[in-house]
């Protein structure tokens, strides 16, 4: 079960022992005590000094102090050279880019670019969703501008709903572009079952952040969610 952080903050002052909390273990070992059930990726020390960034494979960011006696969740913002930038997003975009293109590329429904591969986006998307249809319109003139893109199943009823199997039968048709295109369209599809990766890509979106669809990843991490024209994608890619 993810662990969802529901406060903003706690104190830790039951579990403090007299000597002070600074090592990355220790900070580890009393979060592991209070919570026992969360789910940690990884700690180390943050931009701010004396204080540890622990990320959770749910997705989430904890910031720690040095001796453990206070943490709080949200987004960690620089302000330099007159510049706001979330450093917490950045660090987000990184790995989501990393997971996204770890994907074995048999295990996406791609619809390449029309000559020169110039951008490839990945895209998180629901079969019956309106605005995934709506973008599926777009895929042409996107190939057509020099953009890839590779389709990842995120049936937002869940696993085994309707929109589930609709995505497997696409998954395990003969012809997956044509099936998801006359799935995208209204058609009916054959049912069809076969080894499939809906399910894990659906924990994946749930993981790096998506809730709802179309949820378009770019190949430096930035999630776009929702549905963009394909002349605006190509502007923000830098292709017009």
């Amino acid at each position: 079960m993810k662990f969802k952080i529901k406060i903003l903050m706690f104190v830790l002052v039951s579990l403090l022992s007299s000597s002070a909390m600074s090592d990355e273990a220790q900070v580890k070992a009393v979060l592991m005590e209070l919570m026992p059930r969360i789910d940690i990726g990884s700690i180390g020390a943050s931009e701010i000094k004396g204080v540890y960034r622990v990320e959770l494979n749910s997705g989430e960011t904890l910031f720690v102090n040095s001796d453990a006696s206070y943490f709080l969740t949200g987004e960690m913002y620089s302000a330099k050279a007159g510049q706001i930038v979330n450093l917490t997003e950045a660090r987000r975009g990184k790995s989501r880019a990393a997971k996204v293109a770890a994907i074995k590329p048999d295990e996406k429904i791609v619809f390449p670019a029309k000559g020169e591969t110039k951008a490839r986006i990945a895209v998180f998307t629901d079969i019956d969703c309106g605005y995934c249809r709506k973008l599926h319109k777009e895929v042409p003139k996107m190939n057509e501008l020099g953009i890839e893109v590779s389709y990842l199943a995120y049936p937002r009823a869940g696993v085994g709903s309707e929109s589930y199997e609709k995505f497997v039968s696409a998954w395990c048709s003969a012809d997956q572009k044509k099936a998801m295109t006359d799935a995208k369209s209204g058609k009916s599809i054959p049912a069809q079952k076969c080894d499939n990766p809906v399910a894990q890509q659906f924990e994946l979106g749930q993981a790096l952040g998506v809730t709802g669809t179309p949820a378009i990843v770019l190949e430096d991490g930035t999630l776009v969610p929702g549905y963009m024209p394909a002349d605006q994608l190509a502007k923000g890619l830098g292709l017009l």
